[in-house]
């Protein structure tokens, strides 16, 4: 495994592997977890060569604060990565990937107008920013994202096919901790109490499964957030029953539409997000 910290060092590393077969991508913030760790194995069996990205976007954040508290701990994440099938490292500065200020506006729609979109404005589009760019640097056949980031998800295959590039978005299956938490970066600011409590964001989301048909899809969106908003650690941000493609809200069970329940909640100051899917 090798580090490299500039787009050149990048290019020269991957223009000497590209002959030998498919290049896989694994884009990320760093501080890894084992949910990190699955995305970069996934990509190693499908593919001769696995790039993984540490990069905290700034254009993504906009809250400000919210940037300042992201955690940044590359020496641990190489190390890591080290016990991994990763290839190459890339890990650059802002100022590498940004060279000039990225201006562009996309647009995606009622993608970007509810849930995340609607509480986090602009954080879609600095999403769209950097991955943009870092597929241009990377050039890879395919890419690798983790299923609990739903929307983020739709909104990068969105801008894949508005930007016509040539690379397949592999969706990957959400890792949980011990007690059923999603594994998330933010995990690392939660304190033992807060991380045994915000388990219970995801023991609601089992327990709304289970009642699916049986109440309205009214009746179980207002039951959920009470019930997480009753354990004095978690505030509910929101939780909505969505279909998984333009991800609007689903008003009866009757809809053909694959479902998915999708969370945002706060435990402390930490933000999490979770979602579970309807079969």
């Amino acid at each position: 495994m090798i580090l490299v910290k500039t787009l050149e060092e990048l290019q020269n590393k991957l223009n000497d592997l590209r002959s030998l077969g498919t290049i896989g991508f694994v884009p990320t913030m760093g501080a890894l977890h084992k949910g990190h760790l699955s995305l970069v194995e996934k990509s190693a069996t499908d593919n001769k060569t696995v790039v993984v990205s540490i990069f905290v976007n700034p254009t993504q954040f906009n809250n400000p604060k919210d940037l300042e508290r992201y955690p940044r701990t590359l020496e641990t994440d190489l190390k890591l990565l080290e016990t991994t099938s990763c290839n190459i490292v890339f890990a650059p500065n802002a100022r590498e990937v940004y060279p000039e200020p990225d201006t562009r506006k996309f647009n995606f729609g009622e993608l970007e107008t509810v849930m995340e979109g609607k509480h986090r404005p602009g954080h879609f589009n600095g999403v769209a920013q950097v991955v943009s760019k870092l597929l241009d640097m990377v050039q890879p056949d395919k890419a690798y994202f983790g299923l609990k980031d739903f929307q983020q998800l739709a909104i990068i295959k969105s801008m894949v096919k508005q930007l016509e590039l040539p690379v397949e978005i592999i969706p990957c299956s959400i890792v949980r901790e011990d007690n059923g938490l999603a594994m998330s970066s933010r995990n690392e600011l939660l304190t033992a109490e807060q991380r045994a409590n915000a388990a219970f964001i995801n023991n609601t989301l089992s327990k709304i499964k289970e009642q699916k048909g049986l109440k309205s899809v009214e009746e179980i969106t207002n039951w959920a957030i009470e019930t997480i908003n009753k354990n004095p650690f978690l505030t509910v941000e929101y939780f909505e029953i969505v279909d998984d493609e333009q991800l609007q809200p689903i008003n009866n069970w009757n809809d053909k539409k694959t479902m998915i329940g999708c969370v945002a909640a706060f435990c402390g100051k930490v933000r999490l997000i979770d979602n579970i899917i309807f079969n």
